[in-house]
């Protein structure tokens, strides 16, 4: 599998399709309005709430035009990769995307200097932003969602997924999405291995074992909410910003973020180095990880913040990677990952879906 074809594999959960784009032309519409005008690629997700609690302000503090390109993480790397002078000034992704992307040397190395609010990032965000893969705007990470009434008892450990009595009960992320290489880790710990050491190998053995547990893999929060639901599932491994979806659709659904700890994926935004209005989009970086704009979008978009200064109270911080959660959240290398996911994706489909 080549280099795009690979990365167009890890397409997330979180980051559906939407039908808005940004053409050249409305691009020279808006600069000829008398703002400054910037483009900003980001995530088709709850377009109505981000242009409210996001565009909209930046727009009136620093009297500029936003243009929005919205859509998945991959669809839109991969647009930026063939394509470097699109006319993007600013681009949210996916860690794994924005990872490949700094490979490719297609992002500006952005430091304090030019975006202060970098020095009140958390102790996970630092390590995501050091290791070249931007600066992270959100955190999720993955626990279990289960129906206790159903399964009989209570869900505490990873290990609980391998229990016999779960047999057809249980829906994991496909390794196609942001979640699925995080189901490989937790294998892999399962097996007692640093899963860098042998790029899988026990992991995937894990997986054999856990399969007839396994009824169903999923690569939409909708699908999973809908199996619980219907009462197809009474177990899945999820992304805390999928479980009010399942909640919503079962009311029973308990969720629980394991003692031994989690992983943590990160959203990343980043500044082409082909961007025409650069200062303009240090400012927009700058704002974004700001301590009010991280606050607000924690509580209208249920992100895990990523500047340490956000203080949620206990109805905010749920289902969050926040506070103790995020302390035991560990990241993850997805150059690792994405060097490995082509031979992961062939293990995944003979392993799991045959």
């Amino acid at each position: 599998m080549n280099k795009k074809l690979m990365i167009g594999a890890l397409a997330t959960v979180t980051l559906l399709m939407a039908a808005c784009g940004n053409s050249e032309a409305n691009t020279k519409q808006e600069s000829k309005s008398g703002n400054k005008a910037l483009v900003v690629s980001t995530f088709g997700l709850s377009e109505d709430i981000v242009k409210k609690d996001v565009i909209a302000p930046f727009e009136k503090t620093n009297d500029a035009k936003v243009t929005l390109e919205v859509g998945n993480s991959a669809d839109r790397y991969t647009k930026l990769l063939n394509n470097p002078n699109a006319g993007i000034d600013v681009i949210e992704l996916a860690q794994a995307n924005a990872t490949q992307g700094e490979k490719e040397g297609l992002f500006e190395k952005v430091t304090e200097k030019e975006v202060p609010n970098i020095k009140d990032l958390t102790a996970g965000a630092k390590e995501v932003y050091e290791s070249g893969a931007g600066i992270p705007i959100a955190v999720n990470s993955v626990g279990i969602v289960y129906n206790k009434e159903k399964v009989g008892k209570e869900i505490t450990s990873w290990d609980d997924l391998w229990a016999s009595d779960l047999k057809g009960k249980i829906s994991v992320p496909d390794i196609s999405t942001t979640a699925g290489p995080l189901m490989l880790y937790i294998a892999s710990d399962h097996a007692g291995t640093d899963i860098t050491t042998d790029k899988g190998k026990a992991a995937f053995n894990a997986m054999k074992e856990l399969k007839p547990n396994v009824v169903k893999t999923y690569s939409k929060s909708s699908d999973l909410a809908n199996m619980f639901q219907s009462g197809e599932i009474d177990v899945a491994v999820v992304a805390d910003f999928a479980v009010d979806i399942i909640q919503g659709a079962s009311k029973e659904a308990t969720y629980v973020v394991p003692e031994s700890g989690t992983y943590a994926n990160f959203n990343t935004i980043n500044i082409p180095k082909s961007s025409k209005n650069k200062e303009l989009a240090y400012t927009f970086v700058n704002e974004r990880i700001s301590e009010e704009s991280q606050k607000t979008k924690a509580v209208s978009l249920n992100e895990g913040p990523t500047n340490s200064k956000v203080v949620l109270d206990e109805k905010q911080a749920s289902n969050k990677t926040y506070g103790k959660v995020a302390d035991r959240a560990k990241t993850v290398d997805f150059s690792f990952i994405n060097d490995n996911l082509s031979d992961w994706v062939d293990q995944w489909n003979r392993t799991m879906n045959q």
